[in-house]
């Protein structure tokens, strides 16, 4: 058990000094506040000495011009104090916000860099608070946590010497409440503790609950689920709360108990003072006013070290989450190569094998090549693979066995930038980011001009729509599109596909959500998109299936057949099934 509690110390003090670290860019200026902490803390006891020499010196004695003098003197002291003290408070505020910014531009970079396994089994409003709420935790830890701490402390340390140097004999009597004081703050330390670690687990859980029902309300209100998604958000709320009301009832009764002992304390100062004034002539009116100013002083940044302490118990908490997704490398996106091989859109799967979860594979021995130009229709029941198959060529998961080569080079050759720049996808739920139409079709990206967008669109029938557009590319599309048809949507996903010249495009099911009409205008984009161009379809028409040069076809990941539409309707039994299930429902079917 000990051996634990050293080793956990241990790594909470790792965890502390990685956490000072993030200021290094900023060091000139840490050291400064650090600085500026140390000369606050040490002024401070000064002006209770200052009042004890004024009383029983200058004010006892009818010295009114030492008084003034002195008085003139305390005046600058305050003066020096708030100067200090605004330097402070500007430098530590300052490092907390350089350091967040840069610590969120990091934590973003290493989202950015998972692969979709990672994305597969972590809930969206969990990753946002990492980047926004814990951040913003650690951003309070700069702010007024470890620099502030540091000055508390030596505040504390140099009035227990001002108080000594006085009369040690009164500062032994006022301060014996000190181990009383001890004990019931590492008790609130352990327990506040706990109560902030559940807070941050909630607050995650809150976070990725109400995302996830957000992002799904259509469905929710679709199947009546609102009760259900209230009974559920209900529960995770009241444990939110639970966990909020436990170190709250925990400051409750912590900062009366520092009330209490406090008091003690001064009951005590006044107790001894008194006897020795009245069994000695002289006066110490100053020393006990003194004494009884130090004793507040003391005791005031003991109350305020106890939520110094708790930010920091926070933010380490929530820097212990973000180093965690930070070291997290099993998830990173293996770049294995740099290489710039021209990639003209000859594409070979050699017995391929792949399983999400490396134990029951998805993808079964699966060969075909592709060669430059061709179009290559993927057909199967739903989970026979075909989605998978795409995100194995462009990366998105390793494969376990056997090869993907582009060009006569196995992918793992190429980095990822330059891969996926050479293969455009159009998926069936398109995803437009909020912001203008040309922002969504270049995606910011600066050697794409406005002059090869409107060419694109004009080219694939997207310009039409777009003209009419209030601010026409400038157009401010709404979250998800929202304000656009689905037909409209597709087309600009057609632009943003095409507008980079890609040598393989691949269509994930790009006409399944549109009606018929709106298919007849996007076919004929896509018959633009396609000519010359190596294609890779995932279709449910047959009206698109019918032209590919190839079609694969698949069943439970594994290849059944590949062949021209003419020879499967031949020989290829589960096709034919296929083929004749769809155009007995006049083409609307799901089944391919």
């Amino acid at each position: 058990m000990e051996a634990t509690d050293k080793k956990k110390r241990s790594l909470d003090f790792i965890l502390l000094w990685r956490i000072i670290r993030l200021a290094s860019p900023y060091q000139w200026f840490f050291w400064l506040a650090i600085i500026s902490t140390i000369l606050v803390a040490i002024s401070n006891p000064i002006r209770p000495y200052l009042i004890q020499i004024a009383l029983d010196n200058h004010v006892a004695l009818g010295d009114y011009a030492g008084l003034t003098r002195l008085s003139m003197l305390i005046l600058i002291l305050l003066i020096i104090q708030a100067v200090l003290q605004f330097g402070n408070g500007y430098l530590t505020s300052w490092i907390s916000q350089k350091v967040i910014m840069n610590l969120r531009n990091d934590v973003f970079t290493k989202i950015q860099q998972m692969n979709l396994r990672f994305f597969d089994k972590t809930p969206v409003g969990t990753l946002v608070t990492r980047c926004v709420n814990d951040i913003e935790t650690i951003a309070e830890l700069f702010a007024s946590g470890i620099i502030t701490i540091s000055g508390d402390l030596l505040q504390i340390i140099t009035i227990t010497a001002f108080m000594f140097y006085l009369d040690w004999e009164l500062s032994l009597i006022t301060l014996s409440v000190l181990p009383l004081l001890i004990y019931a703050s590492h008790i609130f330390r352990i327990k506040v503790k706990q109560s902030f670690q559940d807070v941050r687990t909630a607050v995650a859980r809150l976070n990725a609950f109400v995302q996830e029902r957000i992002t799904g309300m259509f469905l929710v209100q679709l199947y009546g689920k609102e009760a259900a998604e209230f009974k559920k958000f209900e529960t995770i709320n009241f444990e939110h709360y639970k966990a909020n009301e436990r170190s709250i009832l925990y400051y409750s009764i912590f900062f009366p108990v520092i009330e209490i002992i406090t008091a003690i304390s001064l009951a005590l100062l006044v107790w001894w003072g008194s006897i020795e004034l009245l069994q000695t002539e002289l006066n110490h009116f100053g020393k006990l006013t003194a004494f009884i100013i130090y004793i507040n002083m003391f005791f005031r940044p003991i109350r305020m070290l106890a939520d110094r302490f708790n930010t920091i118990q926070m933010g380490m908490v929530s820097a212990e989450r973000i180093f965690k997704l930070l070291d997290d490398n099993h998830h990173l996106e293996r770049i294995t190569g740099n290489a710039k091989h021209p990639i003209v859109g000859n594409v070979e799967f050699d017995s391929v094998h792949f399983a999400y979860n490396n134990q029951v594979e998805v993808i079964r021995n699966l060969s075909f090549s592709l060669r430059q130009g061709e179009m290559l229709a993927i057909v199967g029941e739903t989970g026979s693979g075909k989605t998978t198959i795409i995100n194995l060529l462009l990366g998105f998961y390793p494969y376990q066995k056997g090869r993907i080569i582009l060009d006569g080079h196995e992918i793992s050759e190429y980095s990822f930038d330059y891969l996926r720049n050479n293969i455009s996808v159009v998926l069936q739920d398109v995803f437009l980011f909020s912001g203008s139409v040309i922002d969504n079709i270049t995606l910011n990206k600066p050697n794409i001009s406005r002059e090869k967008v409107v060419e694109t669109s004009k080219l694939l029938g997207a310009h039409d729509f777009i003209s009419k557009l209030e601010g026409n590319y400038d157009y401010k599309v709404m979250e998800r599109g929202n304000t656009l048809s689905m037909g409209q949507k597709q087309l600009i996903s057609f632009v943003r596909a095409m507008v980079t010249n890609p040598s393989i495009l691949i269509l994930d099911e790009a006409t399944a959500s549109v009606d018929s009409e709106t298919e007849e205008m996007i076919q004929k984009a896509i018959d633009v998109m396609m000519k010359g161009r190596t294609s890779i379809v995932i279709a449910h028409r047959l009206s698109t299936i019918e032209k590919a040069d190839q079609i694969l076809v698949l069943k439970n990941g594994e290849k059944i057949a590949i062949d021209s539409h003419e020879r499967l309707l031949q020989f290829c039994h589960p096709y034919m099934e296929l083929y004749h299930s769809a155009k007995s429902l006049h083409d609307s079917s799901d089944v391919m």
